[in-house]
This record gives C-alpha cells, sequence and structure tokens, in this order.
C-alpha cells in the first residue's frame, strides 16, 4: 500500500476554496512552506485549531513542535488577553522566523517562544495546560504521552497532528519507527479511560484527545 491522499483531492479543493480566503501573515506563511518544502497544518487544520481552543476557553497552550509558529498563530488567535501558547522548536532559525510572524500579526504578547527539544521543555512546565498540540518527529510520539498526561488539565484537549499517515498506518507492511510511533500513541490514548478520543480525517488526520 502507498501513500493516499486521506481526503479527495477534489473535496480538499472545495473546502479550502469555500473556506475564507487566507491574508496577510497566514499566507506569507503558507507561501513559505510551499517555497521551503516544509509541513505545516494549513489553513483547515489551522481553522479547526481555533474552534477547538476558543471552544473550550483555552488559556494556557503547549505545542511540541511549533515549526515557524504556522500552529502557533491559529491558536494565539483563539486565546484571550492574558493566554499564552508556548512554541518548542529545535531550529533557530524556524524560532526566528516565528517570532517575526507572530510580532508581526500582533501578536508576541500571547506566545513564548523556547528553543530545544520538545521533550526535554514540557517537563519543565507544570501545567495544567488547557490544550496539548503535538506535532514532533512521529517516531517519538509515544514519548509525548506520559509527559502530557499529567499536565493536562480535566476538559482539556491532546491535539496531534499526521495521525494517519498518508494512510501508511493502516498498511501492516509499513514497520518504520515513525510508522509505529502513530500507531503505538493511537493505541494508548484508545486505551485510556481518562481520555475520550477521535481522529478527524481532515487533511493527514487529526486527533483530538479529551481528558476526563
Amino acid at each position: 500500500m502507498h501513500a493516499v491522499d486521506i481526503v479527495n483531492p477534489a473535496v480538499d479543493e472545495y473546502l479550502r476554496r469555500v473556506a475564507p480566503s487566507g491574508e496577510g501573515v497566514p499566507l506569507e506563511m503558507e507561501r513559505l512552506a510551499d517555497r521551503r518544502h516544509f509541513p505545516i497544518v494549513g489553513p483547515l487544520v489551522g481553522r479547526l485549531l481555533f474552534l477547538l481552543a476558543r471552544s473550550i476557553g483555552a488559556r494556557d497552550i503547549f505545542e511540541c513542535g511549533s515549526g515557524f509558529g504556522y500552529s502557533a498563530y491559529w491558536f494565539a488567535q483563539a486565546l484571550p488577553a492574558g493566554g499564552r501558547v508556548i512554541l518548542t522548536e529545535g531550529s533557530a532559525e524556524n524560532c526566528a522566523s516565528a517570532r517575526g510572524f507572530l510580532s508581526r500579526a500582533g501578536l508576541m504578547d500571547r506566545a513564548a517562544i523556547e528553543k530545544g527539544d520538545a521533550l526535554e521543555i514540557l517537563p519543565r512546565h507544570p501545567g495544567p495546560f488547557d490544550i496539548i498540540f503535538c506535532d514532533i518527529d512521529k517516531r517519538d510520539y509515544p514519548r509525548v504521552y506520559p509527559l502530557m498526561k499529567p499536565r493536562l488539565r480535566a476538559g482539556g484537549l491532546f491535539i496531534c497532528d499526521n495521525m494517519l499517515w498518508s494512510g501508511r498506518v493502516a498498511d501492516a507492511d509499513r514497520q518504520d519507527d515513525d510508522t509505529r510511533g502513530i500507531r503505538e500513541l493511537t493505541r494508548l490514548l484508545y486505551a485510556d479511560g481518562d481520555f475520550h478520543t477521535s481522529i478527524v480525517p481532515l487533511r493527514d488526520g487529526v486527533s483530538i484527545g479529551l481528558r476526563l
């Protein structure tokens, strides 16, 4: 089984067409991602992240893996005054880009950028967080789980991108570390009675786990 489009490309194009067109900073970020062939969640998932954050009244959000701040832009837009999203990113260049984009969007007062490994940074923050978002190397997804759980409040959301991995998770012959990492995190979440989890087949699959 080869990598596949999770959403029919025609449906994906329709959703992009009917959603309000991006402009300003998010459009700049999308164009940069295209030029660099850099993976971002994209505007359809971005709108979902905004909706989820706003719907639970999120004030404190932690991102495991932030790139140059695209998902953080959508989270920060949803936060009230005094809210904060913590970005983590190993690349100094991406951290600088994130700071520039969020500053131009007028959102740096709701953001804190920490350079380094999210798996080392998260333990330094006791929480509780309203949302923890995961978009690091997929082989490391299961390592986030025991760090995330005690830091997420009841009623909070654990959100992960790329959970369907272009269909590779459904291919029993795919046993690479990244695919196995996604499968293991999926197993952990569905087996945990402290979470109610669903995977939304939008873009490359977004899992949403509600902490009960």
